[in-house]
């Protein structure tokens, strides 16, 4: 059965249409777009409370660093240095310790808080393959985890498992404190085809792969897992060049840059994913466009982190797909992610509306891109509100004080640059209704899901930190 929608002011092919019929087949896709529809034609449609923006790719997630948001904000010791490297200290602590059930609930609350912040799928990069001891030794528990906590509040997932099988550059094996993160390409292969099996009946989840970093593994094990993935058209997901170290290192032991020697070495295309990418040369960023990959920018995370900025200039002007992740979780709304990939811009150039085309908005640049390396990112039919692309949308407030009295015209200028954030009063995903106010829609679930996942989460913060 056809669902349709009559939206007063709809995102359309990068502008704002008025008065626009939205229809979506049973399949939960787009199957009809008329913008200037007349009140006759829409008669019998939803019509929607405020302006209709497509959702977003959430395409890089560490769902466990939730629990250490606002956590790791104070210096360490006089004399001491506080960097992305003894940030990752802190962030093992957690990695080490967490449970396939609080695995689960962090999850699930902030899949629920991603889907408040107008993200509808979530490129979930998935290292924490090892269970602990109350899992029993289930090798599938803690992607299993995540999969429950996905389903639970209606987030579309796709879960990446990650090759991680050295602690560095010249490194033989893993640290101890990472020893919970060991994979090689066969365990991955059995891990997909495990969770591919008993997710059989959940059509909101998919599989990719992910490898950690170049420092993470050696080359054979990659080319492996390039090939196994490259036959079955699986999305590929890497950290590369987020660090100056990392650089370094690599050039030291390579003689060559990340980037440059992923793409001298590996069948890089346009599955490809690169996350972070923030130390790329300007040949490297012209590279990556020409062989049809992807970027990752993830800016908070990058912000948080001290990584440096992106030189977003660059591979505009080279043309390169991009998409945004919310990576550590310290912000969930990609309208923050979105401004502060162009603030970050404007700080290192001096100068502003980087993002934006000549006599453009900086905001729909910016949307226009993350739309559409979504799609790379998650291995789907995902982006703008399009024919055979997901429905999956966004309705605003457009009596919010941040839009009140906007033009309509420039509704998303002030979405992503004005405050205070501007939450999407409704999210729809394949159609169906996800969130509304501050409830959750999921079909079939009690009444009080979120206070229940609040509950969970609270309870489970307690344990890890008491």
């Amino acid at each position: 059965m056809t669902e349709r929608f009559f939206a007063p002011q709809a995102w359309l092919d990068g502008a704002w249409a008025q008065d626009v019929l939205l229809s979506v087949g049973p399949d939960g896709c787009w199957s009809g777009l008329q913008p200037g529809a007349s009140a006759a034609q829409a008669q019998g449609a939803l019509r929607l409370a405020g302006p209709v923006l497509p959702a977003l790719v959430d395409a890089h997630s560490h769902a466990f660093q939730r629990a250490i948001a606002g956590l790791t904000e104070r210096a360490g010791a006089a004399g001491s240095s506080d960097d992305f490297w003894s940030w990752r200290d802190r962030m093992y602590s957690v990695a080490r310790r967490i449970t396939p059930d609080q695995l689960e609930h962090i999850a699930a609350w902030l899949y629920a808080e991603l889907l408040a912040g107008g993200y509808t799928q979530v490129c979930e990069f998935h290292y924490l393959h090892q269970p602990t001891d109350a899992a029993g030794g289930d090798p599938l528990a803690m992607s299993m985890a995540l999969v429950r906590a996905a389903d639970r509040v209606g987030m579309g997932l796709t879960l990446l498992p990650t090759l991680y099988m050295r602690a560095g550059f010249g490194a033989t094996g893993l640290r101890d404190d990472q020893l919970r993160f060991a994979a090689t390409p066969d365990s991955l292969v059995r891990l997909v085809e495990g969770v591919q099996a008993a997710f059989r009946d959940l059509p909101g989840v998919n599989l990719g792969l992910a490898i950690h970093s170049l420092r993470a593994a050696g080359l054979p094990a990659m080319q492996e897992l390039a090939a196994w993935a490259g036959v079955r058209q699986l999305p590929v997901h890497i950290h590369i060049a987020e660090q100056t170290q990392e650089v370094q290192d690599c050039l030291a032991h390579t003689g060559q840059r990340p980037i440059e020697w992923l793409l001298n070495n590996l069948p890089v295309n346009a599955q490809w994913n690169l996350v972070h990418a923030t130390h790329a040369s300007p040949s490297e960023l012209q590279a990556v466009a020409q062989r049809g990959a992807a970027i990752v920018i993830c800016p908070s995370t990058e912000a948080n982190l001290g990584d440096g900025v992106f030189d977003y200039p660059a591979y505009a002007a080279a043309g390169g797909n991009w998409s945004i992740g919310s990576d550590s979780h310290v912000a969930r709304s990609w309208p923050q992610e979105l401004c502060l990939l162009e603030y970050s811009q404007r700080l290192a150039l001096r100068r502003r509306n980087v993002a934006a085309r000549p006599g453009g908005s900086s905001a729909a640049a910016l949307m226009e891109g993350a739309l559409a390396g979504g799609q790379a990112a998650s291995g789907l039919a995902l982006g703008p509100i399009a024919l055979g692309k997901r429905a999956d949308f966004l309705v605003l407030d457009a009596q919010s004080p941040a839009l009140l009295g906007v033009p309509g015209a420039q509704t998303l200028d002030a979405l992503v640059f004005s405050s205070p954030q501007v939450p999407p009063i409704q999210v729809y995903q394949g159609g169906q209704l996800r969130i509304d106010g501050s409830q959750l829609c999921r079909p079939g679930a009690k009444p009080g899901l979120r206070e229940q996942l609040a509950q969970d989460f609270a309870r489970t913060m307690g344990e890890l930190w008491a």
